[in-house]
């Protein structure tokens, strides 16, 4: 073997040598020159804005005389649902997979590589950092249980720890469909989005007027494969022109103002507790609104995106959170309801400042300075479950990754709606544990004899489920 061959082979050696910023920027500097960079800016912006915002919505206090309650900012303040139109960056989420599933599909087709190979690989970042999370809460439980904790505490905590779960069980069904969703796009273009748009309109306008409530869970399928087939778009120069941008960004917010104020959709795009409806759970014509809103203004600022990142550290920055981008998604919301837990411990006295007042505004700062800490923690004891094993040789049969897919869904979904907790004597509720267990061994195990795998290449920089964008093809 030549040494240039075994040049690449060292540099990732050596990045598992040095530390956390001397790993990402030898990463970064092998990013390949044609990457879009952008595309894991925003990726690496909104999970930051994630964190940060979960982290200034709850609002845990203890007065004197009255018990521990976990209260929500949205509730106790509802100007803050305002706020929520610019931080509910999760349909970003879904434009940016969709852009990268589109790059790594047409990539995979140029290089041979079947639907089977590419959704095994695609879902193998996003299935490896459940498996210790699953894991701990399932420790965490059982010690709960032997030390007489409440059920109901449990449950509560556990909640809310695995609340961000949704959208990865969403997510993984997507990326199953993904292909499937990409034929159409280069079929019928945006009018297969503006298909599914109607089909959510249709849905809310159904449960709004029959009172069929249930009927809205299908836009759980509708509008994010909607949102997702707006990355295409993005990642095939259907909306690259400025003005066509800034009439979606415009078009998207007057809708939103007109959905809000004459149809009577709730103000927040998140969910409020105790609020009769939502925009999110499940999601509404408000939210694709609300996506559609944030991705005129995200190419409107693309460009100028691009540019910043040709500074060496920006784009250092954005490959290193990039790299653990999975674990610090999971375990925030854990390391809040563990802080929050051992802040109770002495009486509660960190948590007696009444919530939305300047005091307790002024001492956010601190909170999340701590907040961030604790999910360093967990980054390095966690994060390096993100890489995913080698894949050996053969290509796994498609049906193994989509059953993996449909099986960690929906255990997560559970997870995400009831918590961990149980009155059993493992303390933790089996089927949905289970599902995701099953889920990702079936995602994450060994693949049979057959053909070398020919897994793409991102060209050393860690890209959320594993995708390589590439410069689009010229358009006809």
């Amino acid at each position: 073997m030549s040494s240039s061959a075994k040049s690449p082979a060292r540099s990732g050696e050596r990045s598992t040598r040095v530390g956390p910023w001397e790993g990402a920027r030898l990463r970064a500097r092998r990013a390949p020159r044609a990457r879009n960079r952008y595309v894991d800016l925003l990726r690496a912006a909104s999970i930051l804005v994630v964190v940060g915002g979960h982290g200034l919505m709850v609002a845990p206090t203890v007065q004197s005389g009255v018990r521990f309650t976990l209260s929500d900012m949205l509730q106790i303040a509802p100007w803050t649902q305002w706020l929520t139109w610019v931080f509910q960056v999760m349909p970003l989420f879904f434009i940016v997979g969709g852009y990268a599933n589109a790059a790594s599909w047409e990539s995979a087709r140029r290089s041979g590589t079947g639907y089977g190979e590419w959704v095994s690989h695609r879902l193998q970042r996003l299935a490896g950092p459940v498996l210790p999370f699953i894991l701990i809460w399932c420790g965490l439980g059982l010690a709960a249980r032997w030390l007489g904790v409440g059920e109901d505490l449990v449950m509560s905590g556990s909640r809310a720890a695995f609340l961000p779960t949704w959208f990865l069980a969403v997510y993984v069904l997507v990326v199953a469909l993904a292909p499937a969703m990409h034929r159409g796009w280069e079929r019928f273009g945006m009018t297969s989005f503006w298909a599914l748009v109607l089909v959510a309109a249709l849905v809310d306008a159904l449960a709004r007027t029959t009172g069929l409530g249930t009927v809205r869970w299908i836009n759980y399928a509708v509008v994010w494969l909607a949102i997702h087939q707006l990355g295409f778009a993005w990642r095939d120069g259907a909306l690259s022109k400025p003005i066509r941008a800034a009439s979606f960004a415009l078009g998207g917010l007057a809708s939103l103002v007109v959905l809000r104020g004459l149809a009577s959709y709730p103000t927040s795009m998140v969910t409020v507790p105790g609020d009769a409806a939502a925009n999110s759970n499940p999601p509404t014509l408000a939210l694709l609104a609300l996506a559609v809103t944030h991705m005129g203004v995200a190419l409107a600022f693309e460009e100028r995106g691009r540019r910043l990142l040709r500074r060496t550290p920006v784009w250092t920055a954005t490959v290193l959170i990039n790299a653990v981008i999975m674990t610090l998604y999971l375990w925030h919301t854990t390391v809040m309801v563990l802080l929050v837990a051992v802040a109770e411990l002495p009486g509660g006295a960190p948590l007696r400042l009444v919530p939305n007042t300047l005091a307790w505004w002024a001492s956010r700062p601190v909170w999340l300075l701590i907040l961030a800490l604790g999910l360093a923690l967990c980054v390095a004891a966690f994060g390096r479950y993100e890489t995913p094993p080698d894949p050996g040789p053969g290509a796994p049969p498609a049906w193994r990754s989509v059953l993996g897919a449909v099986a960690l869904g929906a255990g997560l979904l559970g997870l995400a709606a009831g918590g961990i907790g149980s009155a059993n004597a493992l303390g933790v509720r089996l089927l949905p544990v289970l599902s995701c267990l099953a889920g990702v061994r079936l995602i994450r195990g060994r693949r049979g004899a057959g053909r070398a795998s020919r897994r793409p290449s991102d060209g050393g920089v860690p890209c959320w489920g594993g995708a390589k964008p590439v410069s689009p093809p010229a358009r006809r």
